[in-house]
């Protein structure tokens, strides 16, 4: 059966499993449009293209899948770059389809509508490939390449360029059928030395990543093989379950847990890049591995990177844990009682910089213990990264680390609304990034998404103000000024209330309405100085 290449590849996604675009419609992509009416697609429409993204990458840490973007010429392509940036260093799935001028006008200069010298190479960067698709009858196999990369490879964006003379085409295509692929397995023998050498450990750390968290029974089942601590990032967040006894969490930058670190004989570590925003926040080089180093990813790209190993697997994690379950001897290493001393020694929650968010992480807990929690680059969002538990995985993620972009809670937590309606989605957001993209409240308003927006007002880059400080540079740009947020709740329609303590916040969290948007603002001084 023949279609037009625009009502194909709509049709395609779906048969692909995608459910979701998200993107703003422009004069050159309309014709995608004309598919996606009346059609299995669910389209949600941002107020900019970044936001596009972000919630793009919200919807696939919170279930798993790839949502895709329809995204105009120029523009549209520069307004994503950031979000794409994001969802590339935290390996994020996302399907960017953008137009681009026609075939005969690409790269020459003629000044027309949205042109760029080369929207391919600009987009390249940020993406695991971007191609332009210059023949119609390779959109097929274009299409299954970028859904081999989220299935088989380290996942992150892709992007891919339709010249806007290709979108009427006559395509003669059948519509892809179910393809099950799989995943790089491990070489028998690296898993046998290996076990090997994690059964002769006398010290063994596990070092889990976000590779982990489409198998969490096995991660937990492995650690509790070795009987041996386990530190976790941020993306790898509840992969063991909420306060399991060998979980040091995502607390490899302190000093007590360095020392413990530098001094085991045998390090496993899944799925994680071994990034200095996850192990070394402090940037000061500090975090060491001294011991046998058994590094498994399904980038091979990785293996060599940060903290080269001794033995390096190129394999999917779920595969590699499966595979050393079925050999690894039990072993009892007093791994719980280690890690609660660790635990007694960091102190977290009684240190002056932690305090005052123990009681907002004690009252989400409480009021919302499944909820999904997304952050930004604020405060609270960097002490949660330490003292937040969560009882699964994808129920915590933010842009603090990696790429580390502002504007990113909001538009992320719609996108997880709209992937998990099931579970509750808090944004916690401060007063300076949420401004990057306050104009998505409107989506929230739209769909009738009911999330929960904590704003965290301290009025400007407290980061920012006491980076200044520390280094003798007089303060300058860090005290942005703020809108009324209750005002512009209101002017959204949506309900918003001020909160000082955290008694007020846990009364509003439980009044909310369960089905409509909300907006929790609350007073950073007056919070922190109820706790003096």
């Amino acid at each position: 059966m023949s279609h037009t290449l625009a009502h194909w590849l709509v049709r395609a996604l779906a048969a692909h499993g995608i459910d979701t675009v998200f993107g703003i419609p422009g004069v050159h992509t309309i014709e995608l449009y004309r598919g996606l009416a009346g059609g299995a697609l669910r389209h949600v429409t941002p107020r900019h293209e970044q936001g596009a993204g972000f919630m793009a990458d919200g919807y696939a840490r919170a279930s798993g899948r790839p949502a895709a973007c329809f995204i105009i010429t120029g523009p549209g392509m520069t307004n994503i770059a950031t979000a794409m940036g994001q969802a590339l260093a935290d390996s994020v799935p996302m399907l960017v389809i953008s137009s681009v001028n026609r075939r005969a006008e690409l790269g020459m200069g003629e000044g027309r509508l949205h042109e760029m010298p080369s929207q391919h190479d600009t987009l390249a960067g940020l993406s695991v490939f971007s191609h332009t698709l210059l023949d119609p009858a390779n959109l097929p196999r274009v299409l299954d390449r970028a859904l081999a990369v989220f299935d088989t490879a380290r996942p992150g964006p892709v992007h891919i360029s339709i010249p806007r003379d290709l979108f009427n085409v006559t395509l003669e295509s059948p519509l892809p059928a179910t393809a099950h692929l799989y995943a790089p397995a491990p070489d028998p023998e690296a898993i046998a030395q290996a076990t090997q050498w994690l059964n002769e450990a006398q010290r063994p750390l596990l070092l889990l990543g976000g590779g982990c968290v489409r198998n969490p029974e096995a991660a937990r089942a492995l650690a509790e093989r070795l009987d041996a601590p386990v530190l976790t990032t941020i993306n790898a967040r509840g992969v063991l379950g909420r306060n399991h006894p060998l979980d040091l969490s995502a607390n490899a930058t302190w000093p007590e847990v360095r020392e413990f670190a530098a001094q085991a004989d045998v390090i496993l570590a899944i799925g994680t890049e071994l990034g200095e925003t996850d192990y070394d926040v402090t940037f000061d080089g500090g975090f060491r591995l001294t011991g046998r180093l058994i590094r498994i990813d399904i980038d091979p790209g990785q293996l060599n990177a940060n903290h080269p190993p001794a033995l390096g697997l190129v394999a999917d994690a779920s595969a590699a844990m499966t595979n050393l379950l079925a050999r690894l001897t039990p072993v009892e290493r007093n791994g719980a009682a280690i890690v609660s001393a660790l635990h007694r020694r960091l102190a977290l929650h009684e240190r002056p910089d932690m305090a005052p968010f123990v009681p907002l992480f004690e009252i989400l807990t409480r009021v919302l213990p499944e909820a999904i929690i997304v952050g930004d680059s604020t405060a609270p969002v960097y002490a949660a990264n330490h003292l937040l538990a969560r009882g699964a995985p994808r129920r915590f993620f933010n842009a603090s680390t990696g790429y580390g972009t502002l504007g990113y809670g909001l538009p992320a937590a719609l996108g997880a609304a709209l992937a998990r309606p099931d579970l509750p989605v808090v944004a916690l957001v401060g007063d300076g990034g949420v401004m990057f993209t306050l104009a998505e409240l409107g989506v929230a308003l739209e769909e009738q998404l009911p999330i929960i927006i904590v704003v965290w007002h301290n009025a400007g880059f407290e980061e920012i103000r006491r980076a200044m400080d520390s280094a003798g540079v007089t303060r300058l740009g860090v005290d942005p000024v703020a809108p009324d947020f209750q005002q512009l709740a209101a002017g959204f329609g949506i309900a918003a209330l001020r909160v000082t303590t955290p008694q007020a916040l846990e009364e509003a969290l439980n009044n909310r309405a369960l089905d409509a948007p909300c907006l929790i603002e609350i007073d950073a001084g007056q919070w922190q100085a109820g706790r003096v």
